[in-house]
């Protein structure tokens, strides 16, 4: 079972507890959980700690987004490009392309992307130094890829305890690991009031998994 996160257990090297949220240059970011886990809320909120250096890239396979959505993320509309690309021949391309040219990338991976085609990517992204969120529809990334890899586990909608009321906000549980936790799987809670970008909950975050719902 992951541990929960605690702010002092975060020294040295590995990525500290409020720099989660945040972007590091040419490492990857996975998120990995089905829809209405509030993934893409998430992958906004990085990619508006990026959006001070330049342009940042949402590849949008489902044709899913809301630009709207991404400025109450924080991401501002001058600074914001979406591409639209379902087609797994040409994703890789498209994606390629973008982290050549802006200062983070959140991708949408769609179904039939060989992991050839994502270590190449990783390996760009590496070289350009520019921050790349994989997000796949289907499926998980290849292991090893992400250097932090954040798997949707739980959605706790608060306001709405007796079946009824106003949804006042949620908090979003997930399992982070990789080279940034130093190897180690702890849970995290992201609070999300729906207003702002969401925030990292300080100190013990949660005792345990508990069941995925949302």
């Amino acid at each position: 079972m992951a541990d929960a996160i605690r702010l002092e257990e975060f020294k040295g090297n590995v990525v500290a507890p409020v720099d989660l949220l945040s972007l590091q240059p040419g490492r990857v970011t996975g998120l990995i959980g089905h829809p209405g886990f509030g993934l893409t809320r998430l992958g906004l909120t990085m990619l508006a700690s990026r959006e001070q250096l330049g342009t940042v890239a949402y590849l949008d396979v489902r044709g899913w987004l809301s630009p709207p959505a991404a400025w109450e993320a924080g991401v501002s509309p001058e600074r914001l490009v979406v591409v639209r690309c379902d087609d797994p021949v040409r994703w890789a391309r498209v994606a390629s392309h973008l982290l050549e040219g802006v200062s983070a990338v959140y991708a949408e991976i769609p179904t039939r992307i060989k992991p050839a085609q994502l270590h190449k990517l990783t390996a760009l992204a590496r070289n350009r130094k520019t921050p790349l969120v994989l997000r796949p529809l289907q499926g998980d990334l290849p292991n090893g890829m992400a250097h932090l890899r954040l798997e949707a586990r739980r959605v706790i909608w608060e306001g709405t305890d007796r079946g009824h009321g106003r949804l006042q906000h949620r908090k979003l549980v997930f399992a982070a690991s990789g080279k940034a936790m130093r190897g180690m799987t702890r849970l995290i809670e992201v609070e999300d009031d729906g207003t702002n970008a969401m925030r990292l909950v300080p100190g013990l975050a949660v005792a345990s998994s508990g069941r995925a719902t949302g």
